[in-house]
């Protein structure tokens, strides 16, 4: 059996605003008092993972180990078909050291166009791990399908929202209300995973 979470804290390990705020409107209703990896000024590791469930394990260790709380942490990204799944756990780095996504679908879109393909297929992967000052740790993942639009569409969300429009709808992340994508997003089929694991009395 998993293990349950009991506490009434919890970190999120990242240092990433749209994760954080993300994260944190799902943990909210809970009752569960929320503080960021930068709130608690707690380091950013190096994701040194071969998966997003390795990086997302070790992001959330590093944190329940230092703050002596449990954790959590999401490793995410973009995986496009006619790239073979790339940039994938690399996602993060194509927007380089300065974090410009905008940067970073302009290099996918030239790939795309370099490649060839008309395979526009992508889908979004979530990796959630819950991880307590002990070192046990509980981890989920999460996939949404979709594809890439180009050029990019819409202003909201974070990253590479807004050239990736997921199957069924007819907007990008980037053009859809928040709300709206924080139910059907691939961290939230992660999250109720996670939930249903971790979190069945709350």
């Amino acid at each position: 059996m998993a293990r349950q979470f009991l506490e009434s804290k919890i970190v999120i390990a990242s240092h990433n605003e749209g994760k954080v705020n993300e994260i944190k409107d799902l943990l909210v209703p809970l009752g569960i008092s929320v503080i960021s990896s930068r709130d608690a000024k707690l380091p950013e590791p190096e994701e040194t993972g071969s998966s997003f469930v390795e990086n997302a394990e070790l992001k959330a260790k590093v944190a329940a180990e230092i703050s002596g709380l449990p954790a959590i942490s999401d490793d995410s990204g973009l995986n496009v078909s006619a790239l073979g799944g790339a940039p994938g756990i690399y996602s993060a780095r194509w927007a380089g050291k300065s974090k410009d996504f905008n940067k970073a679908m302009h290099r996918v879109a030239d790939a795309l166009l370099m490649s060839g393909q008309y395979d526009k297929k992508a889908y979004f992967h979530c990796a959630l791990c819950l991880s307590w000052p002990d070192g046990e740790s509980e981890s989920v993942e999460g996939i949404l399908p979709g594809q890439i639009v180009w050029p990019a569409r819409g202003n909201k969300g974070f990253g590479y929202d807004p050239i990736f429009m997921p199957d069924g709808y007819i907007e990008t992340f980037g053009e859809m209300d928040p709300e709206k994508k924080h139910g059907i997003s691939h961290r939230s089929i992660a999250y109720k995973k996670l939930l249903k694991k971790c979190f069945p009395t709350k």
